[in-house]
């Protein structure tokens, strides 16, 4: 076991080696202990970098802490996802009405295609949209709660546009009412939590 614990820690990076020394070094094993010590003395590395590690580990948990005090109930997600999808629904009849008014719709096979595109378009523009600009939809003004990278920092564009499609996975819409977080939080590293800041985002 000794011998797996050592192969294991030589394939820690410097900085991951500190935390587990340091801030983290309750969650693990004496065993695992040990074999951090001796991968640090093997690489003989600068034992003046564990304050400045140690330091900005502790910031970072910290932050995930105060992050993962203030992620919201299920019931708080259902309650999203019911007036998000009400509101996704007014929009993709809208731009089925609009849509309509221009192209020629007699043609079955053609406006099964658009229906489609339609459905997915507004979907996706409107979570991608509202989420990138507010951190929130129309169902998180009304809880008071937005997105945050798992850190509690705001998310990239980047990172809302993957949390978009990954919501195209099936059951992704249901999942979050069986674990904390649901499927497209767990793949874009987001969390939805309490907007408890005195200046968070307005549509104004």
């Amino acid at each position: 076991m000794e011998k797996n614990f050592l192969e294991v820690m030589s394939q820690r990076t410097d900085e991951e080696l500190i935390k587990i020394l340091t801030v983290d070094r309750e969650k693990y094993n004496l065993i695992a202990i040990e074999a951090a010590e001796l991968e640090v003395k093997k690489r003989n590395i600068d034992t003046s970098k564990f304050a400045k590690i140690k330091e900005k580990a502790i910031i970072e948990k910290e932050k995930k802490e105060k992050v993962d005090s203030n992620i919201v109930s299920s019931f708080t997600r259902f309650l999203n996802f019911m007036i998000d999808f009400i509101v996704w629904l007014i929009l993709a009849s809208i731009a089925s009405f609009v849509v309509g008014i221009f192209v020629d719709l007699t043609d079955p096979g053609f406006t099964t295609i658009l229906r489609y595109i339609l459905i997915f378009g507004t979907f996706i523009t409107y979570y991608a949209i509202m989420e990138i600009k507010y951190q929130k939809t129309i169902g998180k003004f009304i809880t008071k709660t937005k997105v945050v990278k798992i850190n509690g920092e705001k998310p990239e564009n980047s990172d809302i546009i993957a949390r978009t499609f990954y919501r195209l996975i099936p059951f992704d819409r249901i999942s979050f009412l069986f674990v904390k977080n649901g499927i497209h939080d767990y793949l874009s590293k987001t969390n939805v939590v309490k907007d408890i800041s005195p200046d968070g985002p307005s549509m104004r």
